[in-house]
């Protein structure tokens, strides 16, 4: 027989009676679903001395994160029926209680929950919630026995929550912190825990899977090695598919595309390559291009060989999505295109991923972009903050390949 809860989820359900309780640690270790049920029962237990509440980044994060555990999780499908909640709605009713539903998403929504009287809250990923709002929703637990239950994937080393709270437990005697591991989920099998560990690689690996707080500091890309993610544009074979190009738009700073195909490699197999780069910098006229002039080199560019022996156009064309008039002149121009993912801080993960597992490559057709991944760095300002943020300079062509491989995941990640 299965065994529901570890050891360490038991200890943390039976011992969660501070004011304020976080579930912390590595990725799929179990702690949202026992957080989950502390908080279930915290609701069943409930007076009626003040509002409940559950916060997170947006409401269909809460949904993905808190909603539908209890309608996937074989543990938590007992209670699927006393909990009644539409994606996007500002209100759900658990166990017959009405509980407010609010996205955090910056600063502007600590207004929010000014006013009012929390007695209970749940907040999903306490570390990408404005330090802000957390100050006020401390603030709102006014009630006698008010309490908080959170979870959180380690962050920065300088972070607020870390600085502030964690590093002075022995200050707050009725905070309670719960630290988990992939070791104490008893549902995941051994393989699906190697799997997830060659998911992350570096910075990643040390707080999603380590469970370590620590600061992003030097490179960005610290998975890529030049000698080994470089290859030959003469010898690419035939892409299986030229899935995307990735355009950084500039006025006064570069337009770049990139090229990305899906390949099948003789030594690495499946696995991503950009192909080639197409760049305008300002000053080579000694004038700004204008919209026109960068659309037809665009287009110049995509309609040239991609490869040796490849001439078809990419699938989507992914562009920075701050650029409305030049996604408005392409579609002029007979080229339609959609908006460029720009999850910067996901972006970087996935594609330091690729490097790290060999699975995405780039050939000597782009020495801008090889030049640019190898200087790429996060900004040592913005980590003492606790911000992960790389420095704003050099980092066009490294933009443009994070539009194509995001925005294009979808047309890769099965395959790779």
């Amino acid at each position: 027989m299965t065994q529901i809860l570890s050891h360490r989820q038991t200890g943390s359900l039976t011992t969660c009676d501070g004011r304020v309780n976080i579930w912390e640690g590595a990725v799929r270790s179990g702690k949202t679903f026992v957080s989950i049920i502390a908080f279930l029962m915290a609701i069943a237990n409930a007076g009626t001395g003040g509002e409940i509440v559950i916060t997170g980044k947006n409401r269909d994060s809460i949904f993905r994160n808190f909603f539908r555990v209890i309608e996937q999780a074989a543990g938590l499908r007992a209670l699927r029926d006393h909990v009644q909640y539409r994606q996007g709605a500002p209100t759900a009713t658990i166990l017959g209680r009405t509980v407010h539903v609010i996205g955090a998403n910056d600063a502007k929504a600590e207004a929010v929950i000014r006013g009012m009287t929390v007695l209970l809250a749940y907040a999903d990923e306490l570390t990408v919630l404005p330090e802000a709002f957390f100050k006020q929703l401390l603030a709102r637990m006014s009630p006698p026995g008010a309490r908080l239950y959170a979870t959180t994937n380690p962050d920065s080393s300088r972070h607020w929550l870390k600085v502030d709270y964690l590093d002075k437990l022995d200050q707050l005697p009725t905070w309670r912190r719960f630290k988990f591991t992939m070791d104490d989920n008893p549902s995941l099998t051994d393989t699906y825990r190697e799997s997830l560990k060659a998911e992350y690689t570096g910075l990643w690996y040390k707080r999603f899977i380590l469970g370590q707080w620590v600061a992003a500091e030097g490179a960005v890309y610290d998975a890529f090695d030049p000698d080994t993610h470089t290859l030959t544009w003469d010898n690419l074979p035939t892409p299986v598919e030229l899935v995307a190009a990735g355009i950084d738009y500039g006025t006064t700073n570069p337009t770049v595309s990139i090229r990305l195909g899906v390949f099948d490699l003789p030594t690495h197999g499946r696995a991503l390559v950009a192909v080639d780069e197409w760049i305008n910098r300002t000053g080579q006229t000694g004038r700004a291009a204008t919209d026109t002039e960068l659309s037809q080199g665009i287009r110049n560019h995509l309609a040239s060989p991609a490869t040796p022996n490849w001439q078809t156009p990419p699938t989507l064309i992914a562009v920075d999505p701050a650029a409305a008039s030049f996604r408005a002149q392409l579609r002029a121009d007979q080229t339609p295109t959609v908006a460029g993912n720009n999850s910067v801080v996901d972006g970087i993960k996935r594609i330091n991923a690729l490097f790290g597992n060999q699975k995405l490559f780039i050939t000597d057709r782009c020495p801008t972009l090889l030049d640019e991944l190898d200087g790429y760095a996060w900004d040592p300002k913005q980590s003492k903050k606790g911000i992960d943020a790389p420095i704003k300079q050099n980092d066009h062509a490294v933009d443009a390949l994070r539009y194509a491989v995001m925005t294009s995941e979808h047309r890769w990640r099965h395959a790779i």
